[in-house]
C-alpha cells in the first residue's frame, strides 16, 4: 500500500488498510498480536482432510435461530357494585369476552406466523388477571426472547412482566377489536410512572403498538435479527482489524458480544496447499466454476484459472466456518496477503458465500462488520460492504469488489467477472444491481457510539475506474447535511427498507441511532 503526505496528513490510495499497515503507525503483526488480547480465539492444528470430511458438498449455512415469543393477555373481570365506579375502561370485561379475545389473538398470531419472513416461535397464550396467576407463566416468560403483552386490563401485572422479560412489546386495541384499558393509561401510568418523563428502564414509546399487526411484525423481525447477532460467532481470517480503528474488535465485543475466532495466514496457506493436492476438491471447484459461469447473464472477462482457484478457496472458507460452527466470515489483508497463497482474490468467494446465505465480508473491518451481521440477520438478505464517496446533488456512489449477485436473496443479477480493480488480478464480480431498487444504508462511526441510517434508491450502475461493484444511489435528505453527519468510512447496504428494524434493535446495544431517511 502506498501512503502520501500532504500538509502533515497521511492518507491512503486504497480502499482498505491492508498490506504493510492496519492503521497509521501500527504494523500488521503488532496489531494482530494485540487482537488476540482483545479476545480473538485462534484456530490451530487444522488439516484439509479433516475439514473436507466434515463438509457435505451441498451443506447449507446454519439457519437463523427462531425468535421465541410469549403472548400474555392481561385482563380484569370486574364485579358490579352499587353507586360507585366498579370497572375500568375496556371491552374485555367478562369470561366470554376473554375467551373471544384469546381466539382473536390466536388467529392474529397464526397470521403473523404465516407472514413472517424470519424464524419465529409463538408459545401458548397466557391469560392472567393478577400477579398470582402470572406465576404459572413465569418460567416461559423468563425463557422467551420477547413478551408480547396484550394489555386489555389489570394493574400491577405489567411491572412484573417488564422486570422478568428480556424484551417487551405492549399491544393495545383501539379499533381492531374491543378497546383496551391500557390504550388510555400506557403512557402516564406505565412509561412515565405518573411523572412527566420516561421513568422505566428497558421499555419506551417505541415498544407500544396500537392495533397494527404489521407494527408488531417489524418489531419482531428486528428482535430476531438482534437475537441472532448478539453473542454470535465470526471467523476472522488473518485476524480482526478496524479501518483506522485498532480498538474496533474490542468495541464489537463490548457492544455485540461477538465471538471472534481467528485463522492465521500460515494456517490458511497450509490448507490451500493441501486442498490443491485433493483431486476431488479441485474437480469440484472446476465443476462449480463451470456451473457459475453458465448462470444466465454471466460474462467472463478474466483468466478462467482465477475463477477455478476462487471456488477452491471458497471450499476452504466453507470448511473453516463449518469447523468454527458459524455462518459469518471476514478476511484481513484481502488486497495483498491472500493473493499469493490462493493465486486469486477473495472477491468472488465472498460474493458466492453471500449468495448462499452466509455473511461474508472483506477487510476484517470490525467498525462495519457488526452492522452487516445485524442487518443481515434482520433482513435475511446478503449485504454489500462498500466504500462511499462524497454526497452531492442528492446522489452518492458506493463501490467495492465483493458484491453479492442475489441481493434480494433469490434473484441472480447479471454479472461480469473481471479482475479485482486495484491489483488488476484475480476474479471479482461486477454485479449489475437493480435500478429503481430501494436500499438500506448503515453508516457506523469509528468509535461505535453512533450509527447513521440512510434510505436510498439505485439510479445507476456505472463502470468507473474504481472498485468493480458500483451503484449510484439517490437520497432525499440534504447532501451537505449528509456530508456533515456521516461518520466512519465503510457502509453496509442491503436491498429493501429496514431502517425502522435496525434502529429498534440498535437502542438495545447502547449505540445512538440517527435516521436520515
Amino acid at each position: 500500500m502506498h501512503h502520501h503526505e500532504k500538509d502533515g496528513a497521511t492518507f491512503r490510495t486504497h480502499c482498505c488498510p491492508c498490506g504493510q499497515h492496519v492503521s497509521d503507525g501500527i504494523s500488521r503483526r503488532g496489531f494482530l498480536g494485540g487482537a488476540a488480547a482483545l479476545g480473538g480465539i485462534a484456530m490451530t492444528g487444522l488439516s484439509w482432510s479433516v475439514l473436507a470430511a466434515e463438509q457435505p458438498e451441498d451443506a447449507p449455512p446454519p439457519e437463523r435461530r427462531p425468535l421465541v415469543v410469549k403472548p400474555v393477555l392481561c385482563y380484569d373481570i370486574p364485579t358490579r357494585r352499587p353507586q360507585t365506579s366498579w370497572r375500568g375502561w375496556g371491552g374485555v370485561q367478562t369470561r366470554e369476552d376473554v375467551d373471544k379475545e384469546i381466539a382473536r389473538i390466536k388467529s392474529e398470531l397464526d397470521a403473523l406466523q404465516a407472514a413472517a419472513d424470519f424464524p419465529v416461535k409463538f408459545l401458548p397464550i397466557a391469560s392472567v388477571r393478577n400477579t398470582q396467576e402470572l406465576v404459572g407463566a413465569k418460567d416461559e416468560i423468563a425463557s422467551a426472547d420477547v413478551v408480547l403483552f396484550y394489555a386489555a386490563g389489570g394493574w400491577g401485572i405489567t411491572g412484573m412482566v417488564r422486570k422478568t422479560a428480556k424484551n417487551t412489546i405492549i399491544f393495545c386495541r383501539h379499533k381492531s377489536g374491543p378497546v383496551y384499558l391500557w390504550y388510555e393509561v400506557v403512557s402516564p401510568s406505565l412509561l412515565r410512572q405518573n411523572t412527566d418523563k420516561l421513568a422505566v428502564k428497558g421499555i419506551d414509546e417505541q415498544d407500544v403498538v396500537i392495533d397494527s399487526q404489521e407494527e408488531i411484525l417489524w418489531r419482531l423481525r428486528s428482535l430476531c435479527g438482534l437475537r441472532n447477532t448478539v453473542g454470535s460467532r465470526i471467523l476472522a481470517v488473518g485476524g480482526p482489524a478496524g479501518w483506522s480503528t485498532p480498538a474496533a474488535p474490542k468495541l464489537a465485543r463490548e457492544r455485540f458480544q461477538l465471538d471472534i475466532r481467528t485463522v492465521s495466514y500460515d494456517e490458511l496457506g497450509k490448507l490451500i496447499k493441501e486442498a490443491r493436492t485433493d483431486r476431488a476438491a479441485v474437480e469440484r471447484a472446476r465443476r462449480r466454476a463451470d456451473e457459475y459461469l453458465k448462470l444466465p447473464g454471466t460474462t467472463l472477462e478474466t483468466d478462467r484459472k482465477f475463477v477455478d482457484n476462487a471456488f477452491l478457496l471458497e471450499q476452504v472458507f466453507r470448511g473453516l466456518m463449518k469447523k468454527a460452527d458459524c455462518r459469518a466470515i471476514t478476511i484481513n489483508d484481502c488486497m495483498g496477503t491472500i493473493m499469493p497463497l490462493a493465486e486469486t482474490t477473495a472477491c468472488l468467494p465472498l460474493s458466492t458465500l453471500n449468495d448462499d446465505g452466509y455473511l461474508a465480508f472483506c477487510e476484517s473491518d470490525f467498525v462495519v462488520v457488526p452492522a452487516g451481521i445485524l442487518l443481515g440477520n434482520i433482513s435475511g438478505k446478503p449485504q454489500f460492504l462498500n466504500d462511499p464517496t462524497y454526497p452531492h446533488d442528492g446522489v452518492i456512489t458506493l463501490a467495492h469488489c465483493t458484491g453479492p449477485r442475489k441481493m434480494d436473496g433469490k434473484t441472480i443479477e447479471p454479472t461480469r467477472i473481471l479482475t479485482h480493480f486495484e491489483s488488476d488480478y484475480g476474479a471479482a464480480p461486477k454485479v449489475e444491481m437493480r435500478k429503481g431498487q430501494v436500499v438500506t444504508n448503515i453508516i457506523p462511526a469509528f468509535n461505535a457510539e453512533r450509527y447513521v441510517g440512510l434510505r436510498g434508491e439505485i439510479i445507476d450502475v456505472p463502470f468507473l475506474p474504481i472498485c468493480r461493484d458500483q451503484i449510484d444511489i439517490r437520497f432525499t435528505c440534504d447532501s451537505l447535511k449528509l456530508a456533515e453527519r456521516m461518520p466512519g468510512f465503510h457502509w453496509m447496504t442491503c436491498y429493501g427498507d429496514y431502517l425502522k428494524e435496525f434502529g429498534y434493535a440498535l437502542k438495545r446495544v447502547g449505540i445512538q441511532w440517527e435516521n436520515m431517511g
